[in-house]
């Protein structure tokens, strides 16, 4: 048993808070499933919510609830998301994006474990389990104002790190069951497993899913794993300085139509960190092969 399942498991028989950290698409969803699965609230509610998704406007209401009323267009009375967690798992996913006045609201529902819904002067107790997840370091989000040092560290009780797929040893045992679960009776081959293993997969979990799916549509028809593989990846030599080349692999797999960011943002943390590839890359939150496409691409 890989070490972070072990600190499942035992996450999963206590009542702490965990915080799930790992890059996007790596399984901290399902990881956070697997806590709530196994533990004592296993037949409550798991809820999730998407923190980079909530709109400043409705997060008083969509964290606490609010009553028929409350205010225009307010119908009927909601729960919101923590009392429909009551006796459960309440899952913030992409906690690092929570914009600042929803996390003060976090942590004082938190701290008394109640809340105020909209329309009411009465706090109301509620009991749920927390899991948050985040691709970003909080500490940097601290240090730069972005996220709340007294809220990171009512979070950060229990960190448990899901590794990438490209550093998964039951990587084979993964893209069995993803195999399996897409509907395919006849197991991966050893050589379509290699073929699989030889790629980074930038995009994790996800990623190998999509192209899976992908791959049973596509078999009948005859089309090969590899013709999907080289159309879902390009192979990237870099042309770098010794001292950059020593850090990264010769070639580097990256997703053809990988999402990057704007070219202004790269060139800007390109200019904060002096040209550091590698530091860039990570800040961004994308794969070193993206980064360099972006860079060839626009002629720097």
């Amino acid at each position: 048993m890989n070490r972070h399942e072990s600190l499942l498991r035992i996450a999963a028989s206590s009542e702490i808070s965990v915080l799930l950290l790992g890059e996007s698409g790596s399984g901290k969803e399902v990881a956070a499933r697997f806590i709530h699965a196994h533990s004592k609230r296993s037949e409550g509610p798991f809820i999730a919510l998407n923190c980079g998704a909530v709109a400043k406007g409705l997060s008083e209401s969509i964290l606490e609830g609010h009553y028929k009323g409350a205010f225009t267009g307010a119908t009927e009375e909601r729960l919101g998301i923590v009392r429909s967690a009551a006796h459960g798992t309440l899952f913030l996913d992409e906690i690092g994006e929570m914009p600042l006045e929803i996390q003060c609201k976090l942590l004082r529902i938190l701290q008394e474990r109640s809340v105020m819904p909209l329309g009411s002067c009465t706090a109301l107790p509620v009991d749920f389990r927390l899991v948050c997840a985040t691709n970003r370091d909080l500490r940097s989000e601290v240090r730069a104002g972005r996220f709340r040092e007294d809220l990171y560290f009512r979070l950060n009780v229990f960190p448990i790190k899901i590794p990438p797929l490209r550093e998964r040893e039951d990587f084979a045992h993964i893209a069995q069951e993803i195999w399996k679960e897409v509907g395919d009776r006849v197991p991966l081959s050893t050589s379509e497993i290699k073929l699989l293993a030889r790629k980074e997969w930038p995009g994790n979990v996800r990623q190998l899913k999509n192209v899976l799916q992908r791959y049973s549509l596509l078999k009948p028809y005859e089309t090969t794993l590899s013709k999907i593989l080289e159309e879902e990846f390009y192979e990237y030599v870099e042309t770098c300085s010794v001292a950059d080349t020593a850090t990264l692999y010769n070639t580097s797999p990256t997703r053809r139509n990988s999402i990057s960011p704007e070219w202004s943002l790269i060139y800007s943390e390109l200019s904060k960190n002096k040209g550091n590839r590698n530091a860039t890359a990570k800040k961004l939150g994308i794969s070193r092969g993206c980064l360099y496409y972006q860079i060839k691409k626009h002629g720097s």
